[in-house]
């Protein structure tokens, strides 16, 4: 269901602006009833496991989603918290955001990225028992290729030709150098990810159903799967980790609202909940019961502009809107006045960030903004529009309708439930503003998707030649220092184009009790499960 309103006049949007910070401060101060603590990066990969003491093995560990899963198959576009325990990834990534070989023993390039050559593990069987070598890896990337709606299928499409050079060995050649490469075998498959492999024999068996039916080499292997009530998972007696894993069981439970989840880890009807909203994690940062794993990533929680169209094809709107948002407005009335501020595509700890860029961000100035609104209307344009979001974002679009007001712009909302805005809204391309949390590990390919001509999370259709050369010579070269000159360069141009009105950094987080130990994450929250173990 589709629900719209909109609110003219200037007086009523300042009063709601206003009524909105105090009560709503007041209402998340006193939330759970926790300690105040800053939020700040902790744990961001995970523990550290040299210090946590020697494993002890057993146990069953319950875990709380905020969604359900979709599916298992890596061909299907969907979040899956519980991927990496049945498929474990062929490569890694590393927090400086390239790829290192895990499930796979190497990954070498001769001639500087257009040839690539996998070297895998002897003896690692898929929990049915076939084994995990060349063949099967050749299977599993040419359902990429021929799957067009694959996360994935961008970067299948980047190889030229592939074979098995011996049975542990698969060469990849590309249409082009990518020194980037082997970060496509590391990512989810959330964001497309070429390194979780299926048995062929499972395959075989289910085909398309394979989604329901998973057969991986990870560290624990499927037992069953009851949609809105529970995924139980077991160890994987045949783990090519000798040792591993340490826990018998992962019970995984889909727990879509905040409130409940959050009450689930603090009552201890699950050990470990996978957040991903600001009031989660202000509350377990300062709940000395609770152990929290963040780190903010890049980009996050950010308004899409529609290039397209108007008003949002010229640049002047695009900064009304940004000078027009007062950010210490929105940290007291919605993010506990814990905001985690963003004002460039990367976050301020990635080599790839510099200040510069961030000094292009304009700053809040709601005169400006007027005069930039004049300008427009002068010129013929009307600068009212229409905000689209989901009904989770309601508090949001009433904040956004008021700021606006406040400079003389009339914002009419319209809210949808998740499914139907992903299809009607962003997908499709049809609207003025909507909002969006998109966080990425790695800067290949996560700002390729973003800011690039045709990138499949660029929604609003921003292009900007220079800005795709550049990303194209950060992802083919093999020179760090030149891939982190041409990022760099990225970021700056897309501040200056102001591609999107960048809100905060996300907050994907792992939230678990104390006696969870091992936890291995990406900062998307992403888990590797064959060290996590329980202290009891």
């Amino acid at each position: 269901m589709v629900r719209l309103w909109a609110r003219r006049g200037r007086l009523v949007a300042a009063v709601v602006a206003v009524l909105g910070v105090v009560a709503l401060s007041a209402g998340c101060g006193a939330a759970g009833g926790s300690a105040r603590a800053d939020i700040r990066a902790v744990n961001a990969w995970g523990g550290d496991l040299a210090s946590e003491g020697l494993p002890k093995p057993g146990g069953t560990l319950r875990l709380g989603m905020d969604r359900e899963i979709v599916s298992f198959d890596p061909a299907v576009q969907n979040s899956n918290m519980a991927e990496f325990a049945v498929y474990d990834s062929l490569m890694k990534l590393t927090p400086d955001g390239t790829a290192q070989p895990y499930l796979a023993q190497s990954m070498d390039s001769p001639d500087g990225g257009l040839t690539w050559r996998m070297g895998l593990r002897p003896g690692v069987r898929f929990s049915d028992g076939t084994p995990l070598d060349a063949d099967a890896v050749l299977v599993n990337v040419q359902r990429h290729i021929d799957k067009a709606a694959s996360p994935a299928h961008p970067y299948a499409e980047q190889i030229a030709s592939m074979r098995a050079v011996d049975p542990l060995t698969v060469e990849f050649t590309l249409k082009s150098p990518l020194g980037s490469f082997p970060v496509v075998f590391a990512q989810s498959i959330t964001y497309g990810s070429l390194g979780v492999i299926i048995s062929p024999a499972a395959l075989q068996r289910y085909g398309d159903d394979i989604g329901r039916h998973p057969v991986g080499a990870g560290p624990f292997r499927f037992v069953e799967w009851i949609p809105d009530s529970r995924l139980v998972l077991e160890r994987n007696p045949d783990y090519w980790q000798t040792g591993k894993p340490y826990l018998d069981r992962l019970e995984f439970r889909p727990l879509p609202d905040t409130e409940s989840r959050y009450a689930s880890i603090q009552n201890g009807d699950v050990d470990l909940i996978f957040a991903a909203y600001n009031q989660e994690l202000v509350r377990a940062a300062g709940d000395p019961g609770l152990t929290v794993y963040y780190g903010p990533g890049n980009a996050g929680e950010y308004l899409y502009f529609n290039f397209a169209r108007a008003p949002f094809d010229d640049r002047r709107m695009r900064e009304a809107v940004v000078r027009a948002l007062d950010m210490k407005a929105l940290s007291a009335s919605l993010y506990n006045n814990q905001i985690v501020s963003a004002t460039s595509l990367f976050d301020t700890d990635s080599p790839n960030h510099t200040e510069a860029a961030s000094q292009e961000w304009p700053a809040y100035d709601p005169e400006r903004a007027r005069q930039l609104i004049a300008e427009y209307r002068a010129s013929g344009g009307n600068p009212d529009f229409t905000l689209k979001t989901t009904t989770a974002r309601t508090q949001f679009g009433e904040f956004l309708q008021a700021q606006m007001a406040a400079v003389g712009i009339t914002v009419t909302l319209q809210f949808y439930d998740l499914a139907q805005y992903s299809s009607q809204v962003v997908q499709s391309g049809d609207f003025d503003l909507t909002t969006t949390v998109s966080a990425f590990d790695a800067p290949f390919p996560g700002a390729s998707r973003l800011v690039h001509t045709g990138g499949n999370t660029n929604y609003g259709k921003y292009s900007n030649p220079q800005v795709d050369a550049l990303l194209d010579t950060a992802a083919s070269t093999s020179d760090e220092a030149e891939r982190t000159r041409a990022y760099q360069q990225v970021e700056l141009q897309v501040n200056r184009d102001l591609v999107a009105c960048w809100l905060s950094r996300s907050y994907l987080a792992t939230i678990a009790k104390p006696q969870v130990k091992g936890i291995d994450r990406y900062t998307s929250r992403d888990m590797f499960y064959a060290s996590v173990w329980l202290d009891r």
